[in-house]
């Protein structure tokens, strides 16, 4: 007989209960603009008091097949171990001189909780699952796949989908600017927990701080989520400003597991809206569910015009560094948007595509796809974090 108050049915109850409170956020459905092209006034206040939107079904069964079919193509040609300069057939790896970069982690471990790894953002370790899986904990898989679109022109396209381009627009302004792209894979019985943590690092401290100076991600997701598997948010966390993570989890009795968190629900297909400043992570993923997660995000110009900022590290022994953006390295990067709108308008031509404020290059309407994309090459150098 099963204990019920057993560590394995507090988690069900803790899974259950927070899944009863993300959908009753309302919070979720299809994406809409009115007819002057700005966001539904009601998911922008949804969005405003969550922090976070679930756009169901936004990307079509081929969008999903083509990236499903690009990552698996990567895959096969991903190291075959952590450090190892050929895949599993001997060919020289994809990533070894180029993007894009692969972080491998132990079974069901935390990698960046409770170190000084990504700007020490992640100080409390996340609580282990009940239910360890049969994989010998010492096994490491990739669990964090960086700067795709070398790699990857499926991810290049759906960067540019037009709708969501129209999104970044409403929130951050027609010349928003370009964050990074990665995918976070949890495999089942082996995926990798992710710490609490904030994204922002930079503007904590300044005197015109508000809740969107972070920017926000956007996570296109390519299963179905579940709550043992999903991204967990505190709904609201983006207006609290720098949260004391370590005191919060000793005030929920030393748990990771924070009663007022809720599961990021989805469906193949849809991509959620998630606010850079929102208290989130998630357990590492011991259920028989995989999670594959495209992530990609969008600042305000004037988050990032001037502002200097630290380098995250993201494995031990690799130096950080800090950058101070100048208008130079914000048109540099703005091009990686025009770039992806290109590659997206030769592949769809029946779609309409977004016209992005600061200008289309007209010799890019003329490239062939092979063009854009060696046109892609080191484009990574320029990512910006704040």
């Amino acid at each position: 007989m099963t204990d019920s108050h057993s560590p394995r049915n507090d988690e069900q109850d803790y899974w259950a209960s927070g899944a009863e409170r993300a959908h009753a956020l309302g919070n979720r459905g299809p994406i809409r603009f009115d007819a002057s092209g700005q966001l539904d006034e009601s998911i922008r206040e949804a969005y405003d008091k969550a922090g976070f939107y679930v756009f169901t079904s936004l990307l079509d069964a081929a969008e999903s097949s083509e990236f499903d079919q690009d990552l698996a193509s990567l895959l096969e040609r991903a190291p075959a171990d952590e450090g190892s300069p050929v895949d599993r057939s001997g060919q020289p790896a994809a990533g070894v001189e180029s993007s894009p970069v692969f972080l491998w982690a132990k079974a069901l471990s935390d990698p960046w909780g409770g170190t000084e790894l990504l700007n020490g953002r992640h100080p409390v370790a996340m609580d282990r699952p009940s239910n360890d899986s049969a994989a010998p904990l010492s096994r490491k898989s990739i669990f964090l796949i960086l700067n795709l679109f070398e790699e990857m022109p499926a991810a290049v396209r759906l960067y540019a989908h037009p709708d969501l381009l129209q999104f970044a627009a409403c929130l951050n302004g027609p010349d928003f600017v370009p964050y990074n792209d990665s995918l976070f894979r949890k495999e089942p019985g082996l995926g990798a927990a992710v710490a609490w943590h904030q994204d922002g690092t930079t503007h904590w401290d300044r005197p015109d701080w508000h809740p969107d100076i972070h920017g926000f991600n956007f996570m296109a997701q390519l299963h179905p989520t579940t709550p043992a598997n999903a991204l967990w948010i505190v709904p609201g966390s983006h207006r609290e400003g720098r949260i004391d993570i370590p005191a919060r989890v000793a005030a929920n009795q030393g748990s990771t597991r924070l009663l007022d968190a809720v599961p990021m629900l989805c469906d193949r297909g849809d991509v959620v809206v998630c606010n850079r400043q929102c208290l989130h992570g998630s357990f590492a993923n011991a259920s028989a569910d995989p999670r594959a997660t495209f992530v990609w995000g969008f600042f305000r110009r004037d988050s990032v015009l001037g502002a200097e900022t630290p380098v995250p590290a993201t494995r031990p022994g690799q130096a950080p560094d800090t950058r101070r953006y100048s208008e130079a390295d914000v048109n540099s990067r703005e091009r990686v948007v025009q770039l992806a709108i290109a590659a997206r308008r030769a592949h769809r031509p029946e779609e309409t595509p977004y016209t992005y404020k600061p200008g289309i290059d007209e010799a890019l309407e003329t490239q062939t796809v092979e063009e854009i994309q060696s046109a892609l090459q080191g484009y990574s150098e320029g990512t910006i974090f704040i």
